[in-house]
């Protein structure tokens, strides 16, 4: 007797919860201004070199240019530090700290699908470098 294993029933496809995928949001706790932005998180990151990231800031925290900004972590100097590739040496306020019930987050951006996207064609390809990786059971 021949099995089909298709659809998957509801019971066998778990939903996607947000601790099942590392690297997830972090708090920031402080930024350092320079060619290269140094951030530093209230817990320990999991961002390798090469994640691709972004900076989200409420107004109250300052560093309101760098809302929005993303680069690629080009460092990891401590376990709750990252050198992202921002360039914030001009025109960028100094980060302060807030009372304000939405706090500034550094998060990454894509997925796991690293490497060429575009199989099917020649001469042209192009990569992705992943930043989430699925750890559910």
């Amino acid at each position: 007797m021949t099995v089909i294993s298709y659809p998957i029933p509801p019971y066998s496809n778990l939903p996607i919860a947000a601790y099942d995928y590392q690297p997830s949001q972090f708090f920031i706790s402080s930024i350092v201004l320079g060619i290269n932005t140094l951030v530093t998180t209230t817990q320990n990151l999991n961002y390798v070199i090469g994640n691709l990231v972004r900076l989200i800031i409420p107004p109250s925290f300052g560093c309101r240019q760098l809302n929005g900004a993303s680069g690629y972590v080009v460092g990891v100097p401590a376990a709750n530090q990252v050198l992202v590739a921002i360039d914030s040496s001009k025109n960028v306020d100094p980060f302060t700290t807030s009372s304000a019930t939405t706090q500034p987050q550094i998060v990454s951006l894509g997925d796991i699908n690293t490497g060429q996207t575009n199989l099917g064609r020649s001469g042209n390809a192009t990569f992705i470098p992943g930043s989430f990786i699925n750890i559910s059971q």
